[in-house]
């Protein structure tokens, strides 16, 4: 997920308009399942990025990493660039160590999740293979920092929302996992599926052959409630606004709002709208969904996470915001899904920089640990 550069949000709304506990009613999974036995799945957690991503990333301050520990969060999910991993050598490498180490000092569990540039996904469009070798080569060149660090604490993630069809994925990801293992026997792996590690998808994922790991997925429904008024494309979901939540296709505000853009001349827009709310969306739409991830993790005896998940601050209303990340929280945690929320200080944030101590969102932070949160 992007503010600026982000995924084809165009692909991912259609997609998502299918997603959800419709499509996972419908798979083989026994209605009276129990979860797995526990292992350690890494929660309470957010996304950090614009550190690793770029060479001018912004590390947090130490203060406000303390900040946030001691409000009760216990998982940072770091997102890496593989393209400075092979364009900057040893001193990006050790930059990657020394801030992942940082996180760990500071008593937080730590995925290092390889996430694609703009350039390889367009690699992955006009020489797949070419770009799968480079996301190989990334992951040998920093698997010796995940070996040098504390297998409890790190959690390589082999592939943020991987841009191809699920088979080339699948072989790709077990050429990843053999890579790692190489080095890192001990350390748990996490995977998501093709293409936008959707619930829906899956049902064509089955788990590594692997004993240690976890399968990651994102959840942003319905999104035109959690992308309303992004501004880095021309997807309508930039001209949908105060879209509350939760809602039905007969929420006044929501025949309101469709009418207003049918009247603009806005069908694309306003058929966005009654697509995604054909269906109401609710608490009981959201528990479903992850009961229906609970169903997939016991037939498969593999532990789950949700590790994005969020709503733009731009134009939703807070009640609304806070309301709909608290039912997807309550809904992980009630079905043993660890999480970490996408992310802490931008468009989709809940402090106003990472750089000072000042400027916690307290309702937000109550959303997401339970609590009265605060700062």
């Amino acid at each position: 997920m992007r503010m600026v550069e982000g995924p084809p949000l165009l692909s991912r709304r259609t997609a998502l308009t299918f997603a959800g506990g419709a499509l996972l009613a419908t798979l083989p999974f026994p209605a009276s399942a129990t979860l797995p036995a526990a292992r350690a799945v890494p929660s309470r957690g957010f996304n950090l990025p614009l550190w690793f991503e770029r060479e001018d990333g912004t590390a947090p301050a130490t203060a406000t990493l303390d900040k946030l520990r001691q409000s009760g969060f216990e998982t940072i999910r770091l997102p890496v660039n593989g393209d400075l991993i092979s364009t900057g050598g040893t001193a990006t490498l050790n930059r990657i160590h020394d801030g992942v180490a940082e996180l760990v000092g500071h008593g937080f569990a730590v995925l290092v999740d390889m996430h694609p540039s703009s350039d390889l996904h367009a690699a992955f469009r006009s020489d797949p293979a070419g770009a799968a070798r480079r996301v190989v080569e990334d992951w040998t060149a920093l698997r010796p920092v995940i070996a040098d660090l504390p297998a409890g604490s790190v959690y390589p993630e082999l592939l943020n929302e991987p841009p191809m069809e699920q088979a080339a994925w699948l072989a790709l990801r077990q050429q990843l996992a053999e890579t790692l293992r190489a080095r890192c026997p001990d350390h748990t792996l996490v995977w998501g599926p093709a293409r936008f590690q959707g619930i829906w998808e899956l049902a064509d994922a089955p788990p590594l052959a692997d004993d240690n790991q976890i399968a990651a997925i994102h959840y942003y429904a319905p999104m035109a409630f959690t992308h309303q008024c992004e501004n880095w494309d021309a997807s309508p979901l930039a001209r949908i606004a105060n879209l509350p939540f939760p809602a039905t296709k007969d929420t006044p505000q929501v025949r309101d709002l469709v009418s207003r853009l049918r009247a603009a001349g806005d069908d694309e827009a306003a058929s966005l709208v009654a697509d995604e709310l054909s269906a109401p969306w609710t608490e009981a739409r959201i528990a479903s969904d992850f009961a229906g991830l609970a169903r997939w993790s016991t037939a498969h005896n593999c532990p789950v996470m949700l590790n994005e998940f969020g709503v733009l601050n731009f134009c939703a209303d807070a009640e609304s915001r806070a309301t709909w990340v608290r039912t997807v929280r309550k809904a992980a945690e009630a079905n043993n899904v660890g999480w970490t929320y996408w992310e802490l200080d931008q468009g989709f944030g809940f402090i106003k920089s990472r750089l000072t101590t000042d400027g916690f969102d307290s309702a937000m932070i109550a959303a997401l640990l339970g609590g009265e949160g605060g700062g």
